[in-house]
């Protein structure tokens, strides 16, 4: 049996609004990316170290499945991070427009205090969602792309294509996962 829960139904939503829980649409967006950004290092391979796409399907598609999973993972905690920042910062510029808002509407209707936090708190959670999701995957793409593009191009350059590329692309995914958990306070 469940434990019951002190919280009202607002609150709880107010608690998974700003949790570490993803939404479908965010899980979607960030395997998509996950994806997209996986596979880059099959044309840089195939293309740059000559590596034939046929004879390495194996090593890609394991390179690209973990690496999809480290990156999706970083996509999170990143996400997670930024939100909170974001959501204080843009708090007076989302109050600012609720107010002007709330002040065009019909001068009939009257909205309590309450009814104008509720909005806010719900608009502020709606831009802080949306832009920490855009930061969190320019980031983490960034810095995946610069650490394998270092590994793979500078520091592996002698290395044979098929060792270059595992180690490469698991280091580089795995280094970019490990860096999301940290905080930057």
């Amino acid at each position: 049996m469940a434990p019951k829960s002190n919280f009202s139904k607002e609150e709880e939503l107010l608690l998974q609004d700003f949790g570490r829980g993803l939404s479908a649409k965010s899980s979607a967006i960030f395997y998509f990316h996950a994806f997209i950004v996986s596979t880059v290092p099959l044309y840089l391979f195939s293309n740059i170290q000559q590596m034939f796409i046929c004879e390495n399907a194996i090593l890609f598609g394991i390179g690209t499945i973990v690496s999809m999973y480290f990156i999706s993972f970083a996509y999170k905690n990143n996400k997670f991070e930024l939100k909170h920042k974001i959501a204080q910062k843009r708090g007076d510029g989302v109050s600012a427009e609720i107010h002007a808002a709330v002040a065009d509407m019909d001068g009939n209707k009257k909205v309590s205090k309450k009814e104008k936090d509720e909005r806010i708190l719900w608009r502020k959670n709606e831009v802080a969602e949306a832009e920490s999701i855009q930061l969190a995957v320019f980031n983490t793409n960034a810095t995946f792309l610069a650490i394998l593009i270092f590994l793979a191009f500078l520091i592996f350059k002698n290395y044979a294509p098929t060792p270059n590329y595992a180690i490469s692309i698991f280091v580089a995914s795995g280094l970019t996962a490990l860096f999301s958990t940290s905080s930057q306070n």
